[in-house]
């Protein structure tokens, strides 16, 4: 045999023998115990969600207004005698009290002067009374014609259109005598003043702008989505009534100290303000003089709370609840996380409100979780569900 045949067996044969050991070796190598891994669950905060009964709020803002302004204008033309000290800007006055005097002489004049018009037409008045009297009794006894009672007729009824017309321009006369006083229509306070003692002013001439203090408004913005938390009749002109209108809480921090005022919807404004597409609602808020609490001041930047709707049957959770806007996150009786849409009523400070997709004590969790699947093994740790927020 050559030995290139002979090289070839011994390879052949070496391989073989190599290629049994590596079997035996695997069938015969030691086998490692099999050890299942224990899941290891993720602790969480969950609540137990139950049904609430909620009033509804609306929050906006708004600059106090006065509910009544007006400018003072005298009726009649006259030089300026006296100012009463009230009058002045900021100035303090009281419904009937006398703001401004004008000279009065010629009013009185003209008063006088009427009174003697009307007693000469009074008289004249009488006369011709008693010549209709005396023509009637001549016609009756034939001795005079039908023609002269006709005229004493028409001289009785120019006498007594005479006399009402006297009695109507002394009536007039003292009118504009008591228009020389200009007094305070309502209790309010002055915001400006136009005139000074010994000025000339005409009638129908604007000498201050005063204001009452009574009630005072203020225009709150709000968004058209929030309209449909506040009980308002759609499509309502004029303004509520009692019944009809929302309770609105005002605030404000002043000097130091938070202040509270109470008050009501008045109306609601027509127009839509073109630029912010928000409706104004206008609270109403009546100043005690009789109360502890301080009167609004006029220009005061107050907060308003504007109570809404009753609603029931709804679920208030933390903002940490929500996921993808409309997504909580479920734990089921096995301990599972799952995945469940749910309505969302509104967002508030820190707590949502949820309409519907829950069940009365479901839990849900409120953990911030970065990577979640569905159906992923939890414990949970129950928390106190939230108040209201």
């Amino acid at each position: 045999m050559s030995s290139t045949l002979i090289k070839t067996i011994v390879t052949i044969v070496i391989l073989m023998v190599a290629a049994v050991g590596a079997v035996q070796l695997v069938w015969t190598r030691p086998v490692p115990p099999q050890i299942t891994p224990e899941q290891i669950s993720t602790t969480i905060r969950v609540i137990e969600v139950k049904k609430q009964s909620l009033q509804m709020e609306v929050r906006s803002q708004g600059t106090v207004l006065p509910h009544i302004q007006s400018e003072l204008i005298p009726e009649v033309s006259g030089r300026v005698k006296w100012i009463a000290s009230s009058l002045a800007p900021g100035g303090f006055f009281n419904q009937g009290d006398v703001l401004v005097t004008l000279d009065d002489t010629d009013h009185r004049a003209q008063v006088q002067l009427s009174r003697a018009r009307l007693e000469r037409a009074d008289a004249e008045y009488e006369h011709a009374n008693f010549e209709l009297k005396r023509m009637q009794t001549l016609v009756r006894d034939r001795l005079t014609s039908q023609s002269s009672l006709e005229t004493s007729l028409r001289s009785q009824r120019i006498a007594r259109a005479t006399k009402t017309e006297a009695r109507i321009s002394l009536e007039q006369a003292q009118r504009d005598l008591a228009r020389t006083q200009l007094k305070a229509p309502y209790t309010g306070f002055v915001r400006t003043k136009r005139i000074d003692v010994g000025q000339y002013v005409q009638k129908g001439m604007t000498i201050a702008s005063i204001y009452d203090s009574q009630s005072v408004e203020v225009r709150l913005p709000v968004m058209d989505s929030q309209l449909a938390y506040l009980d308002l009749p759609m499509g309502f002109r004029g303004e509520l009534s009692t019944q009809q209108a929302p309770v609105v809480i005002l605030s404000t921090s002043y000097a130091g100290q938070v202040y509270q005022w109470l008050g009501t919807v008045a109306r609601t404004e027509s127009e839509i303000d073109s630029k912010s597409r928000m409706t104004t609602v206008v609270a109403r808020v009546q100043n005690d003089p009789q109360s502890d609490q301080p009167p609004l001041q006029i220009g005061l930047f107050v907060s308003a709370i504007i109570k809404g709707k009753d609603i029931d049957n709804i679920f208030r959770l933390p903002r940490a609840a929500i996921r993808n806007q409309n997504q909580v996150l479920i734990v089921d009786q096995h301990n599972q996380l799952r995945f469940r849409d749910v309505d969302v009523l509104r967002f508030e400070k820190d707590n949502i409100i949820i309409s519907s997709g829950l069940n009365e004590g479901e839990r849900v969790n409120i953990s911030p979780i970065q990577s979640v699947t569905d159906g992923m093994q939890v414990t949970p740790n129950l928390m106190t569900p939230v108040g209201k927020g």
